[in-house]
């Protein structure tokens, strides 16, 4: 398989359906799924048949332990943390191929201690004062489309 135009990881997902949606976006933009245990639920040929993931196959993905894991795989790559607390928008920062797009579980976001490694690299999605955040299978489809665009395009 070709090196994937984007490393998507997902930190502790929770919620199978999210997961299913982002495998689906992966699939879609040529991106490779990372899940960092503990996962929130069971990914096994059973669950992924009731659950209806019948392309799941298809999908470049990978569960890892930690996140040091995938860093250690992919040392060259740029991290972009996604968090509603950030400052910087998500069009303001420069994607390249290989990066990696890192978003925190449904309930907890991402852990301080990642997001307190390289501020600058946190982005966030603009969104009206009123909402506490977007659904992460959503975010997740706009930031790696929004890359793809700044890529030119998907050359799949």
């Amino acid at each position: 398989m070709a090196d994937p135009l984007l490393n998507i990881v997902l930190h502790h997902p929770e919620i199978p359906q999210n997961t299913g949606n982002i495998g689906r976006t992966c699939l879609a933009v040529g991106a490779r799924l990372w899940l960092i245990r503990p996962l929130g639920f069971r990914i096994d040929e059973r669950s992924l048949r009731r659950a209806g993931l019948d392309y799941w196959q298809h999908v470049n993905w990978e569960v890892v332990d930690s996140f040091a894991e995938v860093v250690e795989r992919l040392p060259d790559a740029q991290i972009w943390c996604l968090t509603r607390h950030a400052t910087r928008l998500v069009w303001d920062a420069e994607f390249r191929r290989g990066d990696i797009l890192l978003f925190g579980s449904e309930s907890r976001g991402l852990p301080p201690s990642i997001l307190d490694e390289q501020p600058v690299r946190n982005l966030r999605l603009p969104t009206h004062p009123i909402v506490r955040s977007l659904n992460l299978a959503s975010t997740v489809n706009t930031v790696a489309y929004e890359a793809v665009r700044q890529l030119g395009g998907l050359d799949l």
